[in-house]
């Protein structure tokens, strides 16, 4: 049974939780780290003799088995404080091998967090600027900082932290894709500049930045954007553009894009065909960001 009465976990920054909206005492740093690793595992039962090895990299206690059984003791009378003891066996579930945590997808910010951005994708490719920046904005609003960021050097942790850095940056960019094509180009092209300098290989970044520039009639700079592209891959990694960041040079040099119309002006609706035609520009708009 999935149990979660109000709690809340975090692990995008350091590792927290709260019940009901107030923050709880998780306990000491191996203690907290057990709770991690249970949300790392994501249901999934994790030995003993894994959490004992983690805990303890060098050189565990005597009877290292004890200890973990007191922490996750203490976890779930933290967790689940209105239970009787006997009957907190429904979040960190005991298994013969080990341990398991039964939380619901939306009780985990970073769980929360990377099913909006997943989402937020989706939406972008199927053509909804509007949905698609909603939800990026939302999983932004659940990122907190670097994920367990109180176990910076952890080799337990260090992959799922690169996974959900880089999910971190495919939201920022997926909201920007969708600004794109929803707000006036010439107010991105700063946003995206500071973008693509800061992860230079990210060449989506790039070509964002150049469409921006295109779209508001700033050619010149659009091109120059793309050799800066260029030259950082090849001069500071020793790597070629790719086909997409090539494709947009030539469609530039060539007027290749069309031209994205400006928002008309507002008026009194005649008949009810204004509303149909609103319709059609959005969708066509829209339909736009698929180039991206």
């Amino acid at each position: 049974m999935i149990v979660n009465d109000g709690l809340r976990i975090g692990v995008l920054g350091g590792v927290s939780a709260e019940r009901h909206g107030t923050p709880v005492d998780l306990g000491g740093r191996r203690q907290r780290a057990v709770l991690a690793l249970l949300v790392l595992g994501r249901g999934s039962v994790l030995s003993a003799d894994r959490l004992i090895g983690v805990l303890w990299p060098d050189e565990p206690p005597p009877k290292p088995q004890p200890v973990l059984q007191a922490y996750v003791s203490h976890l779930r009378r933290i967790l689940q404080p209105d239970l009787p003891a006997r009957a907190r066996t429904g979040l960190i579930v005991s298994r013969p091998a080990g341990y398991a945590l039964q939380l619901p997808p939306d009780a985990v910010d970073a769980w929360r967090f990377e099913r909006a951005v997943t989402d937020a994708a989706a939406a972008l490719d199927g053509g909804d600027a509007g949905r698609a920046r909603a939800l990026a904005e939302e999983a932004l609003g659940w990122w907190g900082g670097e994920p367990y960021a109180d176990y910076p050097d952890a080799p337990w942790a260090q992959a799922e932290r690169v996974r959900l850095l880089e999910l971190h940056g495919v939201a920022r960019e997926t909201r920007m894709a969708a600004r794109l094509g929803l707000e006036p180009p010439a107010g991105l092209v700063a946003e995206l500049a500071e973008l693509a300098e800061e992860a230079p290989l990210r060449e989506r970044r790039w070509r964002m930045l150049a469409l921006a520039l295109y779209r508001a009639d700033r050619q010149a700079e659009a091109l120059a954007a793309l050799r800066q592209a260029r030259d950082t891959l090849r001069d500071e990694f020793g790597l070629d553009p790719g086909p997409a960041l090539r494709k947009l040079e030539a469609d530039i040099l060539r007027h290749n894009l069309a031209p994205v119309a400006a928002p008309a002006p507002a008026r009194r609706r005649v008949h009810g065909r204004d509303d149909e035609l609103s319709r059609l520009r959005r969708a066509v708009a829209d339909r736009r960001l698929v180039l991206l």
